[in-house]
């Protein structure tokens, strides 16, 4: 055929007609607020030339003409980033605001069916304002629908939403059920409940942004795991995620060019943890200093900041870092924490990324608080995670790791592979003033200075318990290391690992700690 042919005119025409999304008025509009168009995104998104569409000129069942606009507000298809096949949707603002219809959803659910089938991550470019009223039952079952697949391809390829406009109503379970969740400041927000209902309901005066914007949901609420400043900052930082994970769950992460280790790495990890117990340090310094210069991300960076959980690069292999920061309720563990570390640890196990765990937490957070709202289950929750994660696991005590946090915190017992401790830590039940206070309370409280009498038995009791080699001597740490050790050491562990084999159990599934 030539392109002077009817058909290839027609067909031309039809194209150029469904890339215009809801009309040049409507583009305009969106463009004016800063924001790129739907395809527009995906082209930023994935290597240049390489996005295939799919449904083009897909279009809704009901409606009159000025309805039915080919592509129904969702652009689909596939793409490759960096050299590897990816799916994604974009939602396009310009057509009803995003709105979701039977074919809208129909066509998600499909680019969701075909990145499962060629084992392909899934990115969601999400710019809606819900379901679209006028289909009724058949835009909520498209939202059911997509809500399915969330759920049971979860574990199997990535999934990664990248919010770039409102999430309202239902819509927003969703982007809750994937992996990763991507948030732009002053653009995106999220709410199940809008800013009107709260206040016809509750009286409430609250806008957008403080009910369900990015900054509440990156440092509150805890369900977005990044924010970015801009939309084409999302686009980026969605490609960057895509190179610590692996495809599918029967792949391993890419390696990539054996890392450089930080400079000046080896003096600093010596002298970093302070000689008396009760002062902080930085663990965000510690993990800086042993994985590969400028590879570590950082995930729920400004949520439960007593927990550090987050990506990064050992020798080129990606890996998982769970940690407690000492500079932040001295690294104790409460509620929030408790599920940061959890969720991440089970995301991490999913994809066969390897997890190193730094344990400096003097126990859970004390306080009614605490335990009415059941810091009991949520801390379950870790001994869950740990316990049934396959991955290479490896742990390293930098120095408190007292009690039941002792435990939770990827111990031997919760099968650890390699367990390592740096001098200066600590094991033990609790610290030495609460151990003394309770072993020599007759003591203390018949001494001529009870003071001076309780930091000497505390001291004693440090001496005695409070040192990694009474946990070596029983086989519960494997070895104690200098701290300027401790990347050369993580490096040879998780190449013998490399190969870990683990047959579970047959079952339906666990009943995890709600």
């Amino acid at each position: 055929m030539s392109s002077e042919d009817p058909r290839i005119v027609e067909l031309h025409r039809r194209r150029a007609i469904a890339m215009g999304g809801g009309g040049p008025e409507r583009v305009e509009r969106h463009r004016a607020r800063g924001r790129r168009t739907a395809r527009e995104r995906l082209l930023q998104l994935f290597d240049p030339h390489s996005f295939q569409e799919l449904g083009m000129f897909a279009t809704a069942r009901i409606g009159d003409e000025t309805e039915r606009i080919a592509g129904d507000g969702v652009v689909t298809g596939f793409g490759m980033i960096d050299g590897r096949t990816v799916f994604a949707y974009a939602q396009d603002a310009t057509v009803f605001g995003g709105s979701l219809g039977e074919m809208h959803g129909r066509k998600i659910c499909q680019v969701m069916d075909r990145a499962v089938e060629a084992g392909a991550p899934v990115i969601g470019l999400i710019d809606s304002g819900g379901a679209r009223i006028q289909e009724g039952i058949y835009g909520l079952g498209g939202y059911a629908e997509i809500f399915r697949r969330n759920a049971i391809y979860s574990g199997i390829v990535p999934q990664i939403s990248l919010l770039l406009g409102p999430c309202a109503g239902g819509a927003a379970y969703s982007p809750a059920l994937t992996d990763i969740l991507v948030m732009v400041e002053g653009q995106s927000y999220m709410f199940l409940t809008g800013p009107e209902v709260v206040r016809a309901v509750t009286g409430e005066e609250v806008d957008a942004e403080k009910l369900g914007g990015a900054r509440m949901h990156i440092s509150t609420s805890g369900l977005a795991h990044f924010v970015t400043s801009t939309e084409n900052d999302a686009l980026m930082l969605a490609r960057r995620l895509l190179s610590y994970l692996p495809s599918n769950h029967l792949e391993n992460p890419p390696l990539t060019t054996p890392g450089v280790e930080p400079a000046q790495a080896r003096q600093v990890l010596n002298t970093i943890v302070p000689l008396d117990p009760r002062q902080p340090y930085s663990m965000h310094t510690v993990i800086h200093c042993i994985f590969d210069a400028h590879s570590f991300l950082e995930v729920q960076e400004q949520f439960a900041r007593n927990a550090i959980v987050g990506l990064a690069r050992l020798e080129g292999q990606p890996v998982g870092v769970v940690a407690q920061e000492p500079e932040v309720l001295a690294g104790a563990l409460d509620i929030d924490a408790s599920d940061k570390i959890t969720r991440f640890v089970r995301f991490c196990d999913a994809f066969n990324i390897p997890l190193v765990t730094f344990v400096d937490t003097p126990g859970f957070l004390p306080g009614v608080d605490q335990e009415y709202h059941g810091i009991i289950r949520h801390g379950a929750k870790i001994v869950y995670a740990y316990s049934t994660a396959t991955v290479p696991k490896l742990s390293i005590v930098t120095r408190k790791a007292y009690g039941g946090a002792y435990v939770v915190m990827s111990s031997k017992q919760l099968n650890t592979d390699v367990t390592f401790a740096w001098p200066s830590a600590e094991i033990a039940v609790m610290g030495g003033e609460g151990a003394a206070s309770i072993l020599y309370r007759k003591e203390i409280a018949q001494a001529a200075d009870p003071k001076t009498a309780r930091a000497h038995y505390a001291e004693q009791y440090r001496q005695q318990y409070l040192n990694p080699y009474v946990a070596a001597e029983g086989g519960f740490i494997d070895e104690v290391i200098e701290p300027a050790e401790t990347r050369e050491r993580l490096i040879a562990a998780l190449a013998a690992l490399r190969h870990k084999a683990v047959i579970p159990l047959a079952r339906r599934h666990g009943n995890m700690p709600a």
